[in-house]
């Protein structure tokens, strides 16, 4: 039988371009962003500028991770301690993590068949909670119906924060994932679009949201020293009135990241002509299902995920393994055992106790979720095709002695 050899979670290896510019940081020594000369430009406060220009919106903090970005732009959008604040049930546990840290009382939703929020379940806990925030996960890059949703919001009088550790680069008719809520929040850890380990970017448009996060973030009396940041009269409103949550990131982060932003853009075509190859055969596979994507979503295929529908729930822990076994790494996102990244909502025990979700439930009872690194080329996705197509087809062989 064929074995896939390559890593799951190998990522491409940074530039050149992105090693020289990290190493002169590292022999300046001047790795903090406030350590810099009167009228120099940090690399962060540079990597700011460019990443509000990518987006196309005025304001952007970087800072230590997106997990931290959630809490930061959670604080700075007013939500207090027992404030409750809707999220989708299907994210990852950084999200409702983010909600409890500041003292928030997650509202979870269920989701579609799609991975989408639920928009039918928004608008009635909405109405039922009365929460006035929406923390939206683009969970595994599958961006809703944008239009629709902000009609939902805007009925209700939500706030929508978005979280895009799996959209940076991603549009919804044409606009980028992340401008359509009030801010948004954006990963810079190993596995997303672009790569420093950790770190993240909060976006907006709004003055007095971006400068109450700058001063959460760290800036002291500094915050003349960031990038893309409203007028210092916004600055002088809130600096006294906001808590330093220090999570700033470094220059050396910057340094690694300015480079590939560059390239972001032609890296989501290569995800894309990877994901839309492995699409097309799991949808080959008797037994697998991928949803169909809308057209006016240009997502970034970074991950995949499937319905195991012709598997009995029971074997599905038997197809992970004899595919692991044969060198593809699957997850599982209906294992009540939460394992790696991957955990289902009924894990997150410390928010408290939730509502049954059977509608999340059943959609995550048989979807299983692979990495796309962009390591692998169309050849390697092709056989990866091939030995999960084989062992979909043994294992339903099995089921039908």
């Amino acid at each position: 039988m064929k074995r896939f050899t390559k890593s799951f979670t190998q990522q491409e290896p940074i530039s050149e371009t992105a090693v020289e510019r990290a190493v002169a940081v590292m022999r300046s020594g001047r790795l903090h962003r406030y350590n810099i000369d009167p009228g120099e430009i940090s690399e962060v406060a540079a990597l700011e500028e460019e990443y509000a220009a990518f987006q196309g919106i005025r304001y952007c903090l970087a800072c230590a991770s997106g997990g931290y970005g959630m809490q930061v732009a959670l604080r700075a959008a007013g939500v207090k301690p027992g404030d409750k604040v809707l999220a989708n049930a299907y994210t990852l546990a950084p999200v409702p993590g983010a909600i409890h840290s500041i003292g928030g009382r997650a509202v979870l939703v269920e989701i579609d068949d799609h991975y989408h929020i639920d928009l039918g379940d928004l608008g009635r806990k909405a109405e039922a909670s009365g929460a006035r925030i929406l923390l939206l996960s683009h969970m595994r890059g599958h961006i809703a119906d944008m239009d629709r949703l902000m009609a939902v919001c805007d009925k209700f009088g939500v706030t929508v924060i978005e979280d895009c550790a799996h959209t940076m680069g991603g549009r919804w008719r044409g606009t980028r994932s992340g401008n359509f809520g009030k801010v948004a929040c954006f990963s810079t850890q190993t596995y997303k679009h672009i790569n420093s380990g950790e770190g993240g970017f909060i976006t907006t448009d709004d003055p007095e949201l971006a400068a109450r996060a700058v001063v959460l973030s760290g800036s002291y009396m500094l915050y003349g020293r960031n990038g893309a940041i409203p007028d210092e009269e916004v600055f002088h409103r809130v600096r006294l009135d906001v808590p330093n949550c220090s999570g700033r990131m470094d220059n050396l982060r910057a340094a690694i990241l300015r480079p590939q932003l560059a390239a972001l853009d032609e890296a989501v075509e290569r995800w894309n002509a990877r994901y839309d190859l492995l699409a097309e055969g799991f949808r080959a596979v008797p037994g697998l299902r991928v949803p169909a994507r809308d057209p006016r979503e240009h997502y970034v295929g970074s991950s995949i995920q499937f319905f195991a529908e012709g598997l009995r729930r029971e074997a599905i822990p038997q197809f992970l393994e004899n595919c692991a076994a044969r060198g593809v790494e699957l997850k599982w996102f209906g294992d009540a055992e939460p394992k790696g990244f991957t955990s289902r909502y009924d894990s997150w025990r410390y928010l408290g106790e939730q509502p049954d979700l059977p509608q999340t439930l059943a959609v995550l009872d048989k979807t299983c979720d692979m990495r796309v690194p962009l390591t692998f080329d169309l050849d390697d996705c092709r056989l990866i095709v091939e030995i999960v197509g084989e062992e979909v087809a043994r294992l339903r062989s099995d089921q039908a002695a």
